[in-house]
C-alpha cells in the first residue's frame, strides 16, 4: 500500500469537518459549544453521543467509542487508515501525494486512478450528448414521459451514447489508449464504443466516483443483446459490490435509519424525485455479501420492494435470508404484478406502512406455492425455525397454524419445541448456524471431507459458506476473507463440542434440508424417489439417536 505523505495527512486533519461527518450519520443538535446526538454505533433512545468542533473528535458515553474524524472514517466506512484518509481528501478537496513505494504499486494505483478519470469523463460525455445534442431530443421525450424531470435526471447523471466510435475517438485526443477503454468496458472488441445509442445510467461508488455503467436499449438495431446492459466485470466493475443511488441515498439512510431497496434505476430517480430519499437499487433482485455489508454501516432496517414475480424468485429468498441472518429488519413491500415504484412514486410511502415482516411473506409464499399440506408443513415448519424469536415469526407461526388448520411444531430458544419436547442445540436448523457448525466439524473431523464431497457447495445458502467447501476438501487455497472463515470455523468447533457423530449429523441435517427444498418445487414425477431418500436420509439421522 502506498504511504500518504505526512504533509498530506496533516492538512487533511486540518480540512475535515467532523461535525458534517457525524451529521450523514445521525441528527446533532447544538448544545453549547459542542453537538449531541443517538450513537451511531449503537440502539439508544436517549442521546449519549457529543461532538466537539473545536477539536474535531466525537464521543460517545454510553458505548464509549471516541475519536476524530479519521477513526469515524475508518469505523463507518469500515477503511483503513489509508483508505480513510482518501476518503476524506476526496470529500473535502486535498490533493494528496505519495511517498516512494514499490514500482508496481504505484503503477497500479497510477492505473486505476487513470481509469476512473476515463469513465469520470465518459459520464460527462455521455450527459453532454443527451442534453445538448439534437439527438437527445427523443430520449429527453422519453424520459419526460416517464415523469422524470430534468433536475432529478442531471442528478444522476444520465446520458446518452452515441453510434459508431464517438466516445473513443474522443478519448484517444485525450491520449487515453484503448487498453484504457477495454479495461474501463467502453471499448468493443470491434474497436468501436461498446455501448451504442443507449440511454446511460453511471455507476458510482459509495465515494460517488464513476466505475462503470447500466444502459438501456433505445434501438432495434443494437448490437447488444439485453433491454439493460452493465459494463463488463472488471478492475473497477463489480456488480455484486454496488448498490445504485447510495452515494446520493447514504446519508438519508442513516438518518432516517432505513434502506428501500428496488429493483430498478428509474425506481431509485422516481422515488428520490417524490422525496424519499434512503433509496437505492439492487442491480437485480438478490442482495448479496457485500451488498449487505454497504448496508449494514447504515442501517439494519430494510424495506425489499420488488414485483410479485420477484419476490417469489429463489435468489431474492436467498438474498433477504442472508439479510436476516446479517442481523437485519427486513420487510417485503408487495407491488401488484407489472407494477413498479417508478409507477406511482408520490403514493409509495403509504405502501411502505403495509409493509409484511419477511417471516410473514415466507410463510404466505410457501403456504400459496405448496402442491399439498404435508410439503406446506414441511416448508413452513423449516422457514420459521431459521427465524429468530420475534412477535414476527408468532404472527407468521399463527398465519401458518389458521392456513393448515393445525399446530406446527417449532423450535425456541434454548431448543425447546413450541409444543414441547426437547431438540440438541447442536441439531438446531437455523441456516446460518446448521451451515457453519457443518464446516466447523469437517473442520476439526477431515475424515468426513468424503460426505461434504458428496454434499458440495450447493446445500449451502451462504455464498462465502460456499466457497468454503472447496478449501475444506483441499482443492483450493484460502484467500483471506475465507481464512478469517477458518479461524471462526476452529474456535466454533471447539467452543460447541463437535465430536465426529455430531459432526456427520450436520451434514445429514443439511442434505435434509435440500431434498426438503427440492420435494416443495418437484414436479410428480420425481416426488417418489426424493421421498424415499428423504426417508433414507432421516433414517440414518435417528440412527444416531
Amino acid at each position: 500500500m502506498a504511504r500518504i505523505k505526512d504533509s498530506c495527512v496533516e492538512a487533511v486533519k486540518q480540512v475535515a469537518d467532523i461535525v458534517v461527518l457525524v451529521e450523514a450519520r445521525t441528527r446533532l443538535r447544538k448544545v453549547g459549544g459542542r453537538y449531541t446526538g443517538r450513537c451511531p454505533f449503537h440502539q439508544e433512545k436517549t442521546p449519549s453521543f457529543s461532538v466537539s468542533p473545536d477539536r474535531g473528535t466525537y464521543h460517545c458515553f454510553g458505548c464509549g467509542v471516541g475519536g476524530d474524524a479519521i477513526t469515524f472514517v475508518e469505523e463507518t466506512e469500515g477503511l483503513d487508515f489509508v483508505g480513510a484518509i482518501e476518503w476524506l481528501a476526496d470529500r473535502f478537496n486535498v490533493p494528496l501525494e505519495y511517498e516512494e513505494t514499490s514500482p508496481q504499486a504505484d503503477a497500479e494505483r497510477r492505473r486505476r486512478t487513470r481509469l476512473r478519470e476515463l469513465l469520470e469523463q465518459a459520464a460527462a460525455f455521455y450527459e453532454r450528448y443527451l442534453w445538448e445534442s439534437g439527438a437527445g431530443e427523443p430520449v429527453r421525450a422519453y424520459l419526460a414521459e416517464r415523469g422524470l424531470e430534468e433536475p432529478i435526471c442531471r442528478e444522476f447523471r444520465l446520458g446518452l451514447s452515441p453510434g459508431g466510435d464517438s466516445l473513443a475517438r474522443k478519448a484517444r485526443e485525450k491520449d487515453f489508449t484503448d487498453a484504457d477503454l477495454s479495461a474501463a468496458g467502453l471499448l468493443s472488441r470491434r474497436g468501436s464504443d461498446y455501448f451504442q445509442h443507449r440511454l446511460m445510467f453511471p455507476l458510482a461508488d459509495a465515494r460517488g466516483r464513476v466505475i462503470g455503467f447500466q444502459a438501456r436499449k433505445l434501438r432495434d438495431d443494437d448490437p447488444l443483446r439485453g433491454k439493460y446492459v452493465n459494463s463488463p466485470e472488471g478492475e473497477l466493475f463489480h456488480k455484486s459490490a454496488i448498490l445504485y443511488g447510495l452515494h446520493l441515498g447514504r446519508a438519508a439512510i442513516a438518518k432516517q435509519d432505513r434502506a428501500l431497496v428496488v429493483e430498478g434505476n428509474t425506481d431509485v430517480i422516481a422515488l428520490r424525485q417524490a422525496g424519499l430519499e434512503p433509496v437505492v437499487a439492487s442491480m437485480g433482485t438478490a442482495l448479496t455479501e457485500q451488498q449487505l455489508k454497504e448496508l449494514v454501516r447504515l442501517t439494519q432496517r430494510l424495506f425489499l420492494c420488488f414485483d410479485s414475480d420477484a419476490a417469489g424468485e429463489e435468489a431474492t429468498l436467498r438474498g433477504m435470508e442472508l439479510a436476516l441472518q446479517r442481523g437485519f429488519d427486513v420487510k417485503v413491500v408487495s407491488l401488484p404484478k407489472g407494477k413498479d415504484p417508478a409507477d406511482d412514486p408520490q403514493g409509495f410511502e403509504a405502501r411502505l406502512d403495509d409493509a409484511e415482516a419477511y417471516a410473514v411473506h415466507r410463510v404466505r409464499l410457501e403456504l400459496d406455492r405448496a402442491r399439498d399440506r404435508q410439503l406446506a408443513y414441511l416448508r413452513v415448519q423449516e422457514v420459521l425455525n431459521s427465524v429468530p424469536e420475534s412477535p414476527e415469526r408468532h404472527e407468521a407461526w399463527r398465519l401458518a397454524n389458521d392456513r393448515l388448520g393445525l399446530t406446527v411444531q417449532l423450535r425456541a430458544a434454548g431448543g425447546a419445541t413450541m409444543a414441547g419436547g426437547a431438540v440438541s442445540p447442536k441439531l438446531l436448523e437455523a441456516s446460518d448456524r446448521l451451515e457453519l457448525s457443518a464446516l466447523a466439524g469437517v473442520r476439526l473431523h477431515p475424515t468426513l471431507g468424503r460426505i461434504l464431497a458428496e454434499l458440495g457447495p450447493e446445500h449451502f445458502d451462504d455464498p462465502l459458506n460456499r466457497r468454503a467447501v472447496p478449501v475444506l476438501l483441499g482443492v483450493e487455497e484460502a484467500d483471506a476473507e475465507l481464512g478469517s472463515l477458518l479461524a471462526g470455523l476452529d474456535a466454533r468447533a471447539v467452543a460447541e463440542g463437535i465430536d465426529e457423530q455430531t459432526a456427520e449429523q450436520l451434514l445429514l441435517r443439511l442434505r435434509e434440508r435440500k431434498l426438503q427444498r427440492e420435494l416443495a418445487d418437484a414436479e410428480d414425477a420425481r416426488l417418489p424417489d426424493l421421498q424415499q431418500a428423504l426417508a433414507r436420509v432421516r433414517d440414518r439421522i435417528r440412527e444416531f439417536a
